[in-house]
């Protein structure tokens, strides 16, 4: 019996992915697919997500500083490794600048102050942001990001 070694697995180096920067929140996104996809992020310190509600599963790696949803009062430092599930509502809240990979299944769903839904993010739209922040910046699109 012959065994193959079936797809390639895919892989991506984060040195040949640029950083770029909305305002307060640096931006490297690895993959995209239909149902999930991954970013790292480079937050300043202050800066806050408004309230928001994921519709799949959430896993993320903090490499450095210190955050907090504020609805729990847990500080995530350097070394954390955090899951979220499908359902849950929080507010991301930086403490000190902060590294952190996210791994997000499906889509959040941000909410206004008066509880209105007032925006969706998903892998699609955080792409096509990721393209017109490097258009802006004068950096070529990557090639890399795994779908």
């Amino acid at each position: 019996m012959t065994e193959t070694l079936g797809p390639l697995v895919g892989h991506v180096h984060s040195d040949d992915l640029p950083w770029v920067d909305a305002g307060p929140v640096g931006l490297q996104v690895l993959r995209v697919s239909a149902d999930t996809w991954v970013v790292r992020n480079r937050f300043r310190a202050g800066f806050q997500l408004p309230k928001h509600k994921h519709t799949g599963g959430v896993h993320a790696y903090t490499f450095s500083g210190r955050w907090q949803y504020a609805e729990y009062g847990i500080d995530y430092v350097g070394g954390t490794f955090i899951y979220e599930p499908p359902g849950s509502i929080h507010t991301l809240t930086i403490l000190e600048d902060s590294d952190i990979l996210f791994v997000i299944e499906g889509a959040f769903i941000e909410f206004a102050p008066d509880g209105s839904i007032s925006g969706v993010t998903d892998g699609e739209s955080t792409l096509n942001a990721y393209y017109a922040l490097c258009d802006a910046a004068g950096i070529p699109r990557p090639e890399g990001i795994l779908q």
